[in-house]
């Protein structure tokens, strides 16, 4: 019974996938941002270069196109907010799981 409740593909287990996910897009956008006035490092410019080249029309970022480092502060705000979400969401699937079972 258990191994439905916490098995493959379930609530938590997406939720832990989730977590995952947003853990190494927090890493990058860190990278990118303890990195972007060195060169060659990993910055904002090599992101692009790695990511396809030219921005488009309408993408954020500079002039030149190469992303700003409030495009980056706004990736890190929207990843944490993601990561909280997501963690008080397997808190609550969590502690269903232990009330179902008989704990408090």
């Amino acid at each position: 019974m258990l191994i439905r409740l916490l098995g493959k593909d379930t609530a938590p287990q997406q939720l832990k996938r989730g977590l995952d996910e947003t853990t190494a897009q927090l890493r990058g956008v860190a990278h990118r941002v303890a990195n972007a006035s060195t060169p060659g490092a990993g910055g904002f410019g090599d992101a692009l270069a790695q990511a396809g080249g030219g921005a488009e029309a309408g993408a954020p970022g500079g002039p030149d196109g190469v992303p700003t480092l409030e495009d980056e502060m706004i990736a890190l705000a929207d990843e944490q907010l993601r990561f909280e979400a997501a963690s008080r969401m397997l808190q609550k699937v969590y502690q269903q799981v232990r009330s179902a079972v008989g704990g408090q």
